[in-house]
């Protein structure tokens, strides 16, 4: 127990304010350069609350600890006499602004809340500076006394620096105290979960506009002691106390201390202290030696000193992580969710009429279903069809521009995330989201929490919330990640993460799990065990799973519903999905537009073109690509198919450098290419037509075509604009004002205008309208022969009608290829390999 206590890291700090003075002593220095030590160490940890814990950046610290300094002095100079009083009076005066200016900026993230706290600090500056009958203006802020303490025998003569450098400990010893509770609270764990994944963490049922509030307002407060404290150090109060240069200061001394551990920002604030009293003795230009140590730290250690030494410690250990100490502690709690009621005549959630635009684009279109209590349905649809956008309008991501989604018969469409959440709806992503530095225990206790009565509770140690951590040692153990409690969430494996994902969902106690995508991207062993884990959860919560893998939809769901274009195409059973003629146009394709084409060009004799042999390639952990393998020759069009997330889309990132491979290799025109830079490998004749069309919307379309310009070959503006004469009519309209027709005509015209040899197609006919499916399959016929052309698309008739060869993609791996004619000709082989 001792030594465990000696450990300690606030006794360590507090031993470090016992020997000062006898270490100002040693070193010839004074005591009040101790007390100076002492007051920045308390303001740059009440900073860290906010930059090491929340991740906010402000920089308009300054602005707290100075008006917290003349908020003591002119209450002392002008109402009462003596030490106490202009001391609470500091930290109230700024406690007030910080709330004031912290409702004021909450609203904003990253950049633009740290230019406005910069804003507000050079205001309170030029106020202070300006105010010469209150403030003593540019002069500063005198007569300002350090009154005694007590009386008789219990007299303290704060006058004696020794003396006022003690007290001062005391409080800051004391504040610090305070501000350690704080951070290992269940408020500061809620921080901490902020800082890693804000959106994650609304998700789990935190209001995070009112925790980061509550966090600006404590930090501001315990600035604005140490403010109050400096001030009667120097009996004196002065405007550069304020100024953005001060701000910029406390800042520095946290990032080179350390802003990931609590006593990081001591150890900076010593170091500042230390050099800028030992270099400004022999140059003014001290800061430059500063900020030169500052910018190392930047590059080479964000994480500070005490990083630095962390490091060291773990290389000597070379241990791995064990689980936290309340983790093992914890019984896991016996009781599995209870059963939910089967269906009681009234469906669960109910989407009714839900439309979703983006700019002329309706992403959902008056999507409305039902499902049943106990229900696992699925949301099935191609590429664009709506699916995750339903999901997001439905969890409060973002707002629908019409219709409504009802959870048991309330209103939920409009709410904020964290409302909807502690109404029952929990949600997955379809790109992994989890709290990446925070360990696989602390990720689902920090969801647990969520529910828990003491949630926002600041002083309270997060470890006594003992039911909190035996139900996520329980959620641990039903999702098979017990063993790993102890490991940071960053260094699981992809399928681990997306357990881990599914645990913190589950974590919220949902009647209603919302799981986009959570098969995608895995190894087939950890697509069973998730697979696995959502049929295990069948019986005790309701589910609506969005999924590519179309086998383990059909296996899993009671009811689909299928999605094209933003509306409800088809619902039923998963053998009446099977069988559904239109959900089969949609996966498939239609012959209008290709009917009686003509076949593809026969392939050329000798080298290929473009060649990619046993290609690997992720996605962070997610093995996208398993062993991928297609030649392209020289005039050909070749279909590369396959249904949604089976990795066409990243066949072609791996191709353009814009996701290098892994493992393998890729030649173009006999030269190897393999993870070259993407504009290198479009400088070589490489264009692409993105999905999504990527337009530079604040350029006009003369101006996208004129930038992509490149070479002499036959593409000019003047071809551009006989082939597709409405772009000639628009050719003064921002890209930003264009339908998606339109966008798409752009989109290919400005890839040609690149003169390339081989030009890649990612959906090219997507979310069009059938004119102008048209247009656009009538100039890539026009195109065969001329330009070599890899086409992805989902629309697989229009594609394969086109085409000379095709390769079939399935879970990131060809499983066929041959002529684009005989997979055309084959309904039952086509319906096998891309159908449902």
């Amino acid at each position: 127990m001792i030594a465990r206590a000696a450990r300690h890291p606030l006794v360590w700090l507090y031993a470090w304010f016992l020997v000062i003075p006898f270490v100002m002593t040693a070193v010839q220095s004074t005591v009040s350069l101790g007390t100076e030590i002492v007051v920045f160490t308390l303001l740059a940890i009440a900073y860290n609350l906010l930059m090491g814990y929340t991740g906010l950046v402000s920089f308009g610290h300054s602005a707290f600890f100075g008006l917290g300094g003349y908020a003591a002095g002119l209450v002392q100079i002008h109402l009462v006499k003596g030490m106490v009083v202009p001391l609470l009076a500091g930290v109230v005066v700024a406690t007030l602004a910080g709330a004031v200016i912290g409702f004021l900026l909450m609203r904003k993230r990253g950049v633009y809340f740290s230019l406005l706290t910069l804003a507000f600090t050079q205001m309170f500056f030029y106020v202070v500076y300006g105010a010469t009958g209150v403030t003593g203006g540019e002069n500063g802020l005198g007569g300002i006394e350090r009154f005694p303490l007590g009386a008789g025998v219990l007299r303290v003569d704060l006058g004696d620096k020794r003396i006022y450098y003690y007290a001062t400990a005391v409080v800051a010893a004391a504040a610090i105290w305070v501000l350690w509770r704080v951070v290992h609270s269940p408020f500061g764990r809620v921080l901490q979960g902020i800082r890693e994944n804000e959106q994650r963490a609304s998700f789990v049922g935190y209001d995070v506009r009112r925790y980061k509030l509550a966090a600006f307002v404590v930090s501001c407060a315990f600035a604005g002691l140490a403010g109050a404290l400096y001030t009667f150090l120097l009996n004196f109060a002065y405007p550069e106390s304020l100024h953005v240069t001060m701000a910029g200061e406390i800042a520095a001394m946290t990032l080179v201390g350390g802003m990931r551990s609590f006593v990081g920002p001591a150890v900076g604030a010593a170091v500042f202290v230390f050099m800028r009293d030992t270099l400004s003795s022999w140059t003014e230009n001290w800061l430059v030696y500063f900020g030169v140590i500052f910018i190392a730290f930047v590059m080479f250690s964000p994480n500070g000193i005490v990083g630095v030494v962390q490091r060291l410690r773990g290389l000597r250990r070379g241990a791995a992580a064990p689980a936290p100490a309340e983790a093992r502690a914890a019984t896991p709690a016996p009781a599995a969710p209870a059963p939910v009621t089967r269906d009681d005549g009234r469906p669960l959630l109910e989407v009714d009429g839900v439309t979703k635009y983006f700019g002329g684009l309706a992403a959902v279109d008056g999507a409305s279903f039902g499902v049943k209590r106990g229900e696992l349905r699925s949301v099935i649809g191609p590429n664009g069809a709506g699916k995750t956008t339903l999901f997001n309008v439905v969890t409060g991501l973002l707002a629908p521009d019409g219709g409504e989604a009802r959870f048991e018969g309330a209103v939920i469409t409009g709410l904020p995330p964290h409302r909807v959440v502690a109404r029952g709806v929990s949600r997955s992503f379809q790109i992994i989201s989890v709290f990446q530095s925070l360990s696989v225990f602390e990720n689902v206790r920090l969801a647990v929490q969520a529910k828990h009565p003491r949630r926002f509770a600041m002083l309270t140690d997060s470890t006594r919330l003992t039911d909190a951590a035996a139900e996520a040692a329980r959620l641990l153990q039903a999702v098979g990640l017990a063993e790993h409690a102890g490991t940071l969430a960053a260094n699981l494996s992809h399928g681990d993460q997306r357990l881990l994902e599914i645990a913190i969902a589950l974590a919220t106690r949902p009647k209603l799990l919302l799981l986009d995508e959570p098969l995608a991207g895995l190894s087939a062993p950890d697509r069973v065990r998730v697979a696995a884990l959502i049929r295990a959860l069948h019986g005790s919560v309701t589910i609506v799973l969005i999924d590519h893998d179309i086998d383990q939809v059909l296996a899993l769901s009671d009811r689909i519903t299928v999605l094209h274009q933003g509306r409800v195409i088809a619902e039923g059973a998963p053998a009446e999905i099977q069988k559904n003629a239109e959900v089969q146009t949609a996966y498939l394709g239609h012959l209008k537009v290709a009917a009686g084409a003509d076949a593809g060009l026969a392939r050329a004799e000798g080298a290929p073109l473009l060649g990619v042999v046993s290609v690997d390639a992720f996605y962070g952990k997610s093995h996208v690509l398993h062993d991928v393998s297609l030649d392209v020759f020289p005039g050909e069009v070749v279909a590369l198919l396959g249904r949604n997330g089976a990795g066409k889309t990243t066949t072609l990132a791996a191709i353009t450098g814009v996701v290098p491979p892994r493992r393998g290799r890729i030649t173009y025109r006999g030269r190897d290419i393999t993870g070259g830079a993407p504009e290198a490998i479009a400088r070589q004749g490489v264009g692409l037509v993105p999905q999504g069309r990527r337009i530079f919307p604040n350029l006009s379309v003369l101006e996208n075509l004129t930038i992509a310009r490149r070479g002499r070959g036959g593409w000019t503006l003047e071809r551009v604009f006989e082939t597709f004469p409405r772009l000639h009519q628009l050719r003064h309209a921002s890209g930003g004002t264009l339908s998606g027709g339109e966008l798409q005509l752009l989109a290919i015209a400005r890839a040609l205008m690149g003169n390339v040899e081989l030009l890649l197609l990612d959906e090219p006919f997507e979310g069009l309208a059938p004119t102008i499916v048209e247009t656009v399959w009538n100039v890539l016929h026009a195109l065969k022969g001329e330009t070599t052309l890899l086409l992805v698309e989902q629309n697989a008739d229009l594609a394969l009608a086109l085409a000379g060869r095709a390769y079939v993609i399935n879970n990131g791996s060809i499983v066929w290829s041959g002529d684009a004619t005989t997979l055309r000709a084959q309904d039952d082989l086509r319906r096998r390999l891309l159908g449902v």
